[in-house]
């Protein structure tokens, strides 16, 4: 009678003996993809920040071009995602006499982008400079930021703008701020050039003429008729308008005014005739 023997790795299912196989393969996979991942994730987190700047946007304007902005925000080829300060950047891009605000966003992990909105000029004046009369420009907060030809428009703007007259200027520069007391007039020249540009075109001048003891008013100049208008030192888009019509009813009716004064609230009006006389 023959002897036979089992052995029990011989009746084992087949999937019973490659599963340990498989979960050894699939350790390895998910070990390479851990690897991998932690690699991509410090490329990303740690070594591109560190890189210089992939994308760099900044938006060009008249007088300010990419050059003098870059250079004036201290970023530079070499200049890094860690290494730009938005409200650092934003500060220094201020400092420039033709830019009113600026704005800075980094944009994880490489790009930056920057915004800047330029100064626009509401009123001009004329002042000695080096022995030469200069062009001065005013912007809605009477803050001098260009002079002279520093503005690529100033052709068309010495046909567009009124020119403030009466101001005396101890010594022009860029910078050099008016009195607060004046601001509010600048800031009424913006809103009127903003909202009813063709009526400011009307007017070629405004002098401010300083009472006896305190305050000031203001003489307008038409452009198309030989006349001043005296007001108060309030100027406003109705105000104008109402000057505007009443010159024109005078007109019509033939009256040859000199002088229109508004400062009492009702109008009184002087003839050249009387003038004069």
């Amino acid at each position: 009678m023959s002897e036979g023997y089992l052995f029990f790795e011989d009746v084992l299912p087949a999937e019973k003996r490659t599963k340990p196989r498989m979960d050894l393969v699939l350790k390895r996979v998910l070990l390479v993809f851990a690897v991998l991942l932690g690699v991509e994730l410090i490329w990303f987190f740690g070594i591109t920040p560190c890189m210089p700047l992939k994308t760099l946007t900044i938006n060009e304007l008249p007088g300010l071009d990419r050059t003098t902005l870059l250079r004036a925000a201290g970023i530079d080829r070499e200049s890094t995602f860690i290494s730009v300060w938005p409200r650092s950047v934003e500060k220094a891009l201020t400092q420039l006499p033709l830019v009113e605000s600026a704005r800075v966003v980094k944009h994880y992990p490489d790009s930056v982008s920057i915004t800047v909105r330029r100064r626009t000029a509401v009123a001009m004046a004329f002042a000695q400079v080096q022995g030469r009369s200069t062009a001065v420009y005013f912007d809605h907060q009477g803050l001098v930021f260009a002079l002279g030809n520093d503005l690529p428009e100033a052709r068309t703007l010495g046909q567009t703008l009124p020119i403030i007259s009466g101001i005396q200027f101890d010594q022009i520069r860029v910078g050099l701020r008016l009195p607060p007391n004046l601001v509010p007039l600048f800031e009424e020249l913006d809103r009127i050039s903003k909202n009813a540009p063709q009526l400011l075109a009307l007017i070629s001048e405004i002098k401010v003429q300083k009472k006896a003891y305190d305050g000031f008013e203001l003489v307008l100049y038409p452009a198309r008729q030989k006349i001043r208008v005296r007001t108060g030192p309030e100027l406003n888009e109705q105000s104008l308008r109402y000057m505007m019509l009443v010159l024109d009813v005078l007109a019509s009716k033939g009256i040859d005014a000199d002088e229109i004064d508004f400062r009492t609230g009702t109008v009184a009006y002087r003839t050249k005739e009387a003038s004069s006389g």
